[in-house]
């Protein structure tokens, strides 16, 4: 599977994230890809896409499927963030994410903590994991797993096969969803830094 960097850029309106962006055919995971490129000195914004996992995490350490054909991405921020309140970095995310999918007119809702669901099916979730200093969280790697194109269980749903009913899909790209997915946790990571409460009931009035 190619993954067309030209095209990504293209769509890509980020401030920060999802640049450098690095992409592979198939890794183990691409949070500890990341983690591996921190250790080297990449800084926040550092981004890692891969076509495949062979050993995808989920949330409470859960094997996430990770079969060609979905997006499986991570992404590095710095939020100096105390660690008892990491949890808020899941749920901005999440938020972000489903508030711009819901901008392309696909009605996302969310799942207490990390999982975004379409028509009541799951399309996604997100891991966050952390890096701690005396007590706050200094580097953090959000992980992204959205279905595309990938086979998916009974009780997922893939993106395609709901544009596929639109006779001009609003989202036509791994890299066009690739970049709206990062559109959106910078934007839900940009809203949690100007204040949890003002994010907050938004976030509750999408969960089912």
């Amino acid at each position: 599977m190619r993954f067309n960097q030209q095209q990504f850029e293209q769509f890509l309106q980020t401030n920060e994230l999802g640049r450098p962006l690095y992409w592979f055919d198939t890794l183990a995971s691409t949070n500890s890809t990341l983690w591996d490129f921190l250790n080297r000195g990449a800084g926040a914004g550092t981004t890692v896409i891969a076509a495949q996992q062979q050993a995808g995490r989920g949330q409470w350490g859960r094997q996430w499927q990770s079969s060609p054909g979905g997006l499986y991405l991570s992404v590095a921020v710095a939020p100096n963030l105390a660690a008892a309140q990491n949890h808020q970095l899941t749920l901005c995310s999440a938020w972000g994410i489903a508030k711009t999918l819901r901008n392309y007119s696909l009605p996302i809702q969310l799942k207490w903590p990390n999982d975004l669901l379409l028509h009541g099916r799951k399309l996604g979730g997100i891991l966050t994991e952390t890096r701690l200093r005396q007590g706050q969280i200094t580097t953090a790697v959000i992980g992204v797993g959205l279905n595309w194109t990938n086979p998916v269980p009974e009780t997922g749903i893939n993106l395609k096969s709901v544009l596929a009913d639109q006779s001009a899909p609003a989202i036509y790209s791994l890299e066009m969803l690739a970049a709206i997915a990062l559109q959106g946790l910078e934007w839900g990571y940009q809203q949690w830094q100007s204040g949890l409460k003002d994010l907050l009931p938004d976030y509750l009035k999408l969960l089912t």
